[in-house]
């Protein structure tokens, strides 16, 4: 590998960037050679061409580093993520196409000045979590650390583009745990985020009802930030959801979950047995408190995926291919497929039915629980022991992980430290729907206490550990929400904080309304007559914001006020309306030298 490129990480890239050591130019030259003299893990399936990559660079050369937040940040796409000018396979030659138009999630990461280096291997239709299930003249995506043992699968080229220092991170999907399992098999971060959160539109489905865009990266803190971008709304997207508003940061003293004994599966794997353990006390060094949970719930919904109906979701996706062309498929692939012809709708239906009460007893344990803990897998097997065995250990690696989006929770895997045999290992974090900042930030500080490098690479782990901030709104308040006044209980009641004390712009009258008490003043710009009124912001956190302005009563609003130092602020204002019957008591002191003057 080229020692006078900077290590991948974003931290890194920006500052070369910054200090001229580095263009995008000379680095995706260099990334492009890198990946040729590793040819033998089978990473692509499309690695773009100077000339594909010609535009990306063009595009940035409009721009500085520091204008966009991912400038010439290399990433890796599964080749079931559509990248407009690079073909669409999803492993499978038959199903090639050119798409026209990027996937909105490949969109909303070009935008934001990322760089698209080509199209990974996968196992075929993403049917699998080996990475093995790939046909000539792609084959087996192989390991990393040792190409003997396998990737991981379906995202398997993904994975190992990243762990080999080819992508600073790289999407794949999760229908069943791909996301997460050649995250394992790699030394990776995988974030599975919520069902929903980010846009399928331009994703193969593999199941829809399942499926979701999956995270590569090299650390949680790098995650988080390449998440937000990902993160992005479309309207096109039937199948995306908003996140609700507000989010509760984990408690620093938290409550997490490990499978009862006799319910956990190492495949007879002491080592990973060991790991797992390590990773429990990890957790409980970092403030957590562990306690048994019963799993077998989330063991028989896991069961449900490929034993159940769900997999006619996958008949109907690869459709009518499989029915006028099935050799163009894997025989493994095409068998596990077929059986989706014979679901019934009133299995579909049973399905459902016993789906809904495992969830009502799984989601039990959140009462008590901010997080769980499983291993990642069982264990992980040579490519030729996969080969012996391709179904039943494609099965075992999926224990953990069938039934993560059944049950629409969000995951992370984190990297758990080394096994014997010099392969690494892993644990994951899940937690309710849309707790994916949470994770991270927990794997933050769980990460390197297991590993302390990337992937197959000497590069150290060392992004800081970080904490979730409660998404919050800022309030501008100037009369009795002021701190110590009558109102102010609304405020703090909801948990919100008085983070400045400052004034308007010179530009706003004051008013003392009719009515009281309490008494009330209503704020109004007037540009021509107005001065700086002295005012307070609080920060109110957002799922507590709507039951705030929904007590504010007439003629009193939430608009956009302007500071002193120009910025807009959301504040109170007053309607016009609210005038009549007014007096008038504009005076630099504000309300608080109004009472003071009785």
């Amino acid at each position: 590998m080229n020692p006078t490129l900077p290590i991948l990480d974003l931290d890194a890239l920006d500052q070369a960037y910054k200090t001229g050591a580095l263009t995008p130019a000379v680095l995706v030259e260099a990334l492009l050679k890198r990946a040729d003299a590793l040819a033998e893990h089978n990473i692509w399936i499309h690695l773009a061409t100077a000339q594909e990559l010609t535009p990306y660079l063009k595009r940035l050369a409009d721009h500085k580093p520091g204008d966009l937040p991912l400038y010439g940040v290399p990433f890796a796409v599964k080749d079931n993520i559509d990248v407009a000018g690079m073909p669409t396979t999803a492993g499978c030659e038959a199903y090639r196409y050119q798409p026209t138009e990027h996937a909105a999630v490949v969109q909303a990461l070009v935008d934001a000045g990322a760089i698209p280096l080509g199209k990974t291997n996968l196992d075929q239709f993403a049917t699998g979590l080996v990475g093995t299930r790939s046909p000539e003249p792609w084959g087996p995506c192989r390991n990393s650390v040792n190409p003997d043992y396998i990737s991981g699968g379906s995202s398997a080229g993904s994975a190992v583009a990243v762990a080999l220092g080819l992508a600073s991170f790289s999407l794949g999907t999760d229908t069943a745990g791909s996301g997460r399992v050649p995250a394992a098999f790699n030394n990776l971060i995988g974030l599975k985020p919520t069902l929903g959160r980010v846009s399928v539109r331009g994703v193969v489905p593999a199941c829809q009802t399942l499926d979701c865009v999956s995270l590569f990266a090299r650390d949680a803190r790098q995650a988080h930030d390449i998440l937000a971008v990902m993160d992005r709304p479309d309207p096109d997207d039937p199948w995306q959801r908003s996140a609700p508003v507000g989010a509760t940061p984990l408690p620093t003293r938290f409550r997490f979950g490990v499978p009862r004994q006799n319910q956990l599966d190492f495949d007879g794997d002491t080592d990973s047995e060991r790991l797992f353990s390590e990773a429990v006390d990890h957790l409980k060094s970092l403030g957590g408190e562990a306690i048994e949970v019963d799993f077998a719930p989330f063991l028989e919904a896991a069961k449900l995926l490929y034993e159940g109906p769900w997999v006619a979701e996958r008949h109907l996706a690869t459709s009518p291919l499989i029915t006028d062309n099935p050799e163009a498929l894997l025989a493994v692939t095409r068998r596990i497929i077929a059986k989706g012809a014979e679901a019934t709708a009133r299995e579909a239906f049973a399905a459902r039915y016993r789906l809904k009460a495992l969830k009502s007893r799984t989601d039990r344990n959140w009462l008590e629980l901010d997080v769980i803990i499983t291993p990642t897998t069982p264990t992980i097997y040579t490519i030729a022991q996969l080969n012996a065995e391709p179904v039943a250990l494609n099965n075992k690696l999926g224990t953990y992980t069938n039934f993560m989006n059944l049950l629409d929770y969000s995951a992370v895997a984190v990297p758990g430290g080394w096994l014997s045999n010099g392969l690494p290992g892993g644990c994951t974090l899940f937690a309710p729907a849309f707790q994916d900042e949470q994770l991270l930030s927990l794997a933050s500080r769980l990460q390197p206490l297991g590993s302390q490098t990337v992937g197959a690479l000497p590069d150290p782990v060392t992004a800081p550990a970080f904490a979730t901030r409660e998404r919050t709104i800022d309030v501008l308040v100037c009369g009795a929400h002021l701190s110590g006044l009558p109102l102010n209980h609304q405020l703090t009641s909801r948990r919100a904080s008085l983070v400045e004390t400052t004034t308007t712009a010179s530009c706003y009258r004051m008013y003392l309304l009719a009515g009281g008490p309490p008494f009330r003043p209503g704020m109004i710009r007037d540009p021509d007559h107005g001065i700086a009124l002295p005012v307070e912001i609080w920060r109110v956190p957002a799922d507590q914001f709507g039951s705030f302005v929904a007590g504010i009563p007439a003629p009193l609003g939430i608009g956009q006020v302007e500071l002193e130092d120009g910025r807009w602020v959301a504040g109170f204002i007053c309607e016009p309306v609210g005038l009549q019957g007014a007096r008038e008591i504009t005076d630099p002191g504000g309300w608080r030298h109004h009472l003071a003057q009785g």
